[in-house]
C-alpha cells in the first residue's frame, strides 16, 4: 500500500514522539512506512521531511545515538516540548471559547480542533445541544481577515527571531513584538533597525513576503511604566513630521487631555492655541482633526491641510449631489 508524504510526515512525527531514546536514519526508514529503499533518494527524502517538520516548528532534537563507533546522529522530538501545557481551564472558561470559536473566525481556519484540544465540545457533540442551537448562537456573527504575513510573523514573535520585508519600496528589518487587530486591518509592532525606533506596519501594505532575518530579537519592548501611552498618530512607520494645529479657546483644556503633556503649546489671548505635534502616522492624525469639527483647523504641514481642505470640499459635493431635486 502507498503513503503519502502527509501521512508518512504524520508516522514520522509519532515515531520520534513515542521514542525513550534518539532514532538513527536507518532505523526511521525500517519503522515509518513509505520511503524509498536505502540509498540516495532515502537520504533526499528523509532530510526534506526533517525540513518539513522544523518548518511546522516541530522541535526535533538531534543526538548521538548511544554505542555507537563511529557515531551515528539520531533523532527524536521532546514531549514536553512538542505538547503545549494543559491550561486547566474551568467550565465556564472553556463555554467561552467554545461562543468565541463559533461566533468570530479567522477566513478560513477552522478552529474547533483547537478547541478540542482545550478540553472542548464541537457543536455536534454538545450535549443536548445540535446544530447551531448551541448556547444560543444561531450563526457565526463576525469573521476577522486573514493576511500572507500572519502566519511567519505569529512564528517569529514566539520563537524571538527578527522579521525582514519590504514596506513603501524599502527592505525593514524588525525585532516583531506583537500583532493588533483594528477597525479590519492587521498591525504589527516592533523595533525597525532602520529608523532605531519603535514603528507600526499595517499588514496589507507588506510587499512580497516575510522572512526571517537569521537574527534573534535584540531589542525587546519597553517594561510597562506610569508613563504615557503613544497615540495612535505616534506609533507610524513614517519619520516624525511636525503638525501645528490651532484649537478654538472651547476645546483646548480637551485637546491638552488627549495630546498629553510633552506636546508644545503656544497659548494665544484669546484663549485660543496652537499645539505642535509630531505625527508618524497621518491618517490617524487626520481623524482626530477632524473629530474637533469647526473648533480646531490645521495650519502645517501645508500638503496635509490642502488635503483635509479637498476630502471636506469631497464630502460637501457629494452632498449637494444626493439632495438635488430630479429636474
Amino acid at each position: 500500500m502507498s503513503v503519502n508524504k502527509l501521512e508518512r510526515l504524520l508516522n514520522l512525527t509519532a515515531v520520534l514522539l513515542n521514542t525513550s531514546r534518539p532514532l538513527s536514519a536507518d532505523e526511521l526508514r525500517q519503522k515509518v512506512e513509505g520511503y524509498p529503499p536505502p540509498g540516495a533518494a532515502f537520504h533526499r527524502a528523509f532530510e526534506r521531511d526533517k525540513d518539513d517538520l522544523r518548518v511546522l516548528g516541530v522541535p526535533l532534537k538531534v543526538e548521538r545515538v548511544p554505542a555507537t563507533d563511529p557515531p551515528v546522529d539520531g533523532y527524536r522530538i521532546d514531549p514536553e516540548e512538542y505538547y503545549l501545557p494543559d491550561p486547566d481551564l474551568e467550565g465556564d472558561e472553556l463555554a467561552a471559547l467554545h461562543l468565541a470559536s463559533l461566533t468570530v473566525r479567522l477566513d478560513g481556519l477552522d478552529d474547533q480542533e483547537a478547541l478540542w484540544k482545550l478540553g472542548g465540545l464541537g457543536a455536534t457533540d454538545s450535549p443536548g445541544l445540535q446544530g447551531d442551537e448551541v448556547i444560543g448562537v444561531g450563526q457565526m456573527v463576525a469573521s476577522i481577515p486573514t493576511d500572507p504575513g500572519l502566519v511567519p510573523i505569529f512564528q517569529a514573535i514566539s520563537e524571538g527571531a527578527s522579521i525582514v520585508f519590504v514596506y513603501g519600496g524599502t527592505e525593514r528589518e524588525l525585532d516583531p513584538w506583537r500583532l493588533d487587530f483594528h477597525r479590519g486591518r492587521w498591525y504589527l509592532t516592533g523595533y525597525d533597525r532602520l529608523r532605531e525606533d519603535e514603528r507600526n506596519f499595517r499588514l496589507d501594505r507588506i510587499e512580497g513576503e516575510v522572512r526571517r532575518s537569521g537574527q534573534p530579537i535584540v531589542h525587546l519592548p519597553k517594561p510597562a511604566t506610569s508613563e504615557e501611552p503613544r497615540r495612535p498618530w505616534e506609533v507610524g512607520a513614517d519619520e516624525p513630521t511636525v503638525a501645528s494645529l490651532l484649537v478654538d479657546a472651547s476645546r483646548v483644556a480637551g485637546a491638552r487631555r488627549q495630546l498629553g503633556d510633552h506636546v508644545q503649546i503656544d497659548e494665544r489671548p484669546d484663549g485660543s492655541a496652537v499645539f505642535t505635534v509630531p505625527v508618524t502616522r497621518y491618517d490617524a492624525f487626520r481623524y482626530f482633526v477632524l473629530g474637533f469639527m469647526e473648533f480646531a483647523e490645521l495650519l502645517e504641514p501645508a500638503e496635509w491641510r490642502q488635503d483635509i481642505i479637498t476630502w471636506l470640499e469631497a464630502i460637501v459635493v457629494r452632498h449637494e449631489a444626493s439632495t438635488e431635486s430630479p429636474a
